[in-house]
């Protein structure tokens, strides 16, 4: 009986690992916007990752990572509902990519909805069996938007 647990034992351990980097992993380098927004976002760039980001999107109108991004972008130049609508794509696409699980959270706490963001912590909680870093900084952002209500 051990002997048919172990495989499975193994799977489970492994399975998580395997299919977690798929949503939220910069998609490939073959679109060179893309690749060229992701840098301009690690630079605050968000202006010229926007117009990049575009570009990509026009190319890959189904890829959850560029809309991710642009979700991103947006919310941090402070349009917020082009944002969500960017983010809901995203997960309309992928309904567990994980960091548009955590941006749109975060999204919800800057808005004041403290229930969507649990809602979407919820969700990262269950797509995250053995923890990940989007489900660590949304539970953060929570208990810091919760330290600061009190």
């Amino acid at each position: 009986m051990i002997r048919h647990a172990l495989p499975v034992a193994a799977l489970l351990l492994l399975t998580p690992a395997a299919f977690a980097a798929e949503s939220s992993d910069p998609a490939p380098a073959r679109n060179p916007d893309y690749a060229a927004a992701v840098a301009k976002v690690k630079a605050g760039d968000y202006g010229a990752a926007i117009a990049l980001l575009d570009k990509a999107i026009a190319k890959e109108p189904k890829n959850a990572d560029v809309l991710n991004y642009l979700g991103y972008t947006h919310r941090k130049t402070g349009e917020l509902e082009k944002a969500k609508v960017f983010y809901m794509r995203a997960l309309a696409i992928d309904p567990d990519h994980r960091g548009a699980h955590e941006y749109i959270g975060e999204l919800y706490l800057m808005t004041g909805d403290l229930a969507k963001a649990e809602e979407h912590l919820a969700r990262l909680d269950k797509i995250c069996l053995f923890g990940c870093d989007e489900y660590r900084d949304l539970k953060k952002a929570v208990a810091a938007y919760k330290a600061n209500k009190k």
